[in-house]
This record gives C-alpha cells, structure tokens and sequence, in this order.
C-alpha cells in the first residue's frame, strides 16, 4: 500500500498568533515518522488540518498528490490527544461503530473489533462504557478506534502519554507492525525516548515552522563528537564546566553527556575527569533525539 501524505506550505492564523507558517513535510507509507516540537508548536492543529477540522488560510494536504478530501480520509486513522470517546457507550459499541463509519459491514467491524480489543489487551471490558475504564485503557481503546477499518496512514496524537513502561512497549510494536505492513505512521509524542525507538524519521517544528526533518540515524550520527562521562560520586560534573571548546548537554544519572568543538584534545577532557574522582565510564555516543530537539528549539 505505496502512499506518501504531503503537507506543503500550510498556515494558520488564530487572531494575533500564527499557528502554522508555510510548514511543508512528507510522511511516507512503511515508515514511522515522528513528529515533535514543544507546546504550542502547531502540531495539533497540523493534524486537525489532515482531517479537515482546521480550516486552513494557505497551503494544501495531498495524499499520493490527490487532495485529501473526505474519501480519503475514510481510509486514514486518527487518534486526536483529547479523548475522542463517547464515555456513556459500552467500548465494543463504540469500536464497531467507529468501523462502521469507515465503511466497515456489520459483520467485518464487529470481527475487527474483536480483534484489536484482543490485541490491546482490553477484550474482556467490551462491555464497560468507557468512563468507567482507567486511563490507560482509554488509550487502547481510543487506538483500536483508529486501528479498526485497517488504515493506509495513521495519525496520532500523544498515544503513549500516560502509559506504563509495559502499555509503551505493546503499543509501540504495534505501530511499528503496521508500519512494516505498508502504513504510514504519524506520531506525536514529548517521549522522545520512545520516539528515538520507534521512528525512522523525524519532523520538528517551532512556532508553526519547520526546522529540522531527517531521518534518526542521520540525525544522531551528524554535528559535533559527544562523549558521556561518568565519575565516580560525582552528581553535577563540576570538573567539566571550566574546560575550553567542551559544553555539557546533559547531566543526570551519574554521567555527563559533553559536546567537543573539533580541536579538543580528549585526553585533557580524561585528565580533567581523573582529577575529579574514578572514572567509571568514557565512551563517544551518538547524538541523542533530546539534543537533538533542545538544539533545534532553542
């Protein structure tokens, strides 16, 4: 199921604030693209526009460079980041009819039902209306809602937000199963360690503009060398704040993450961390997608 969803040169003005400014981006079928950026960056109201719930002032939506039109969205999943579920219906209900409206027989959407709830690991509450569900489950539901009618892409908005580590992993294999199996995968998501996993590529945008795309690998193997220090009872890595062409990125766990400008010498920078305590750990390290996004947003 070939497929390419492209958004060129959309924009969005609410009043003074302009949500969306001339953003352009591809997601291709078989691949898990993520999309990020901080609060308030545009990406709600980016695939509300996919889904023509966001009227645009400029651009357009194409799928394989056919406008995408209500037809085309039937064959497109959507899980938005506020609950889309009516919480007085029971969840096989819902799910069936969710089918149903993607063009689903009686017979095929009540099977398909079936089989996600199972997959989700929700089967047995097929009978309980929804608010009475816990959180995490919402989410299994609302995702078999977007799951359902076998989708071309699917759009998603936060789906592991408030998710134990066990919900994270099943659903992400799940996305990335459909992947494989020729679907295009939109996500949003701040987990950024999740979406290092799970994506292939990434889109990261700022106050409605792009501005960086690429795919993980890439991203993480490109700028500056980075090495991850860990020295014995040290917490804050004081010993690394006073050296010449070397910032730090992140600390925390134990270990400092540095960035080295090209002329630094590493021995210096192991001398430095020598005098600080044992070192237990010094290793050059990919760049990781959280420095990635902190550089890109700064």
């Amino acid at each position: 199921m070939p497929g390419v969803l492209s958004m060129r040169g959309l924009s969005r003005r609410f009043g003074d604030v302009q949500a969306l400014r001339e953003l352009s981006f591809d997601v291709p079928a078989g691949h898990v693209t993520g999309f990020l950026g901080p609060n308030g960056a545009g990406k709600t109201t980016t695939m509300r526009a996919i889904f023509g719930l966001t009227e645009l002032n400029a651009g357009t939506v194409t799928w394989n460079d056919e406008p995408v039109h209500e037809g085309v969205r039937r064959r497109f999943g959507y899980m938005p980041e506020e609950r889309g579920l009516y919480p007085t219906m029971r969840v096989g209900e819902q799910i069936e009819y969710l089918g149903r409206l993607h063009g689903l027989s009686e017979r095929d959407a009540r099977a398909a039902t079936a089989s996600w709830l199972e997959r989700l690991g929700v089967a047995e509450r097929a009978q309980s209306k929804v608010a009475d569900l816990s959180h995490g489950n919402q989410q299994r539901v609302q995702l078999a809602g977007a799951l359902v009618h076998e989708p071309e892409m699917l759009v998603l908005d936060e789906p592991l937000a408030g998710l134990d580590p066990t919900a994270t992993d099943e659903i992400g294999a799940i996305l990335v199963e459909r992947a494989r199996e020729g679907c295009g995968v939109l996500l949003s998501s701040h987990q950024l360690d999740q979406v290092e996993d799970l994506c292939e590529s990434v889109v990261i945008i700022d106050h409605g503009a792009l501005v960086v795309t690429g795919r993980v690998d890439d991203l993480a193997t490109s700028g500056p060398r980075r090495l991850v220090v860990r020295v014995e009872d040290d917490r804050d890595a004081r010993w690394a704040r006073e050296l010449a062409g070397v910032r730090i990125s992140e600390v925390g766990a134990g270990q400092v993450r540095l960035v080295l400008e090209p002329d630094v010498d590493t021995n210096v920078v192991l001398d430095a961390a020598r005098r600080a305590g044992r070192v237990t750990e010094f290793s050059y390290q990919r760049r990781r997608l959280s420095e990635v996004f902190r550089e890109a947003v700064r």
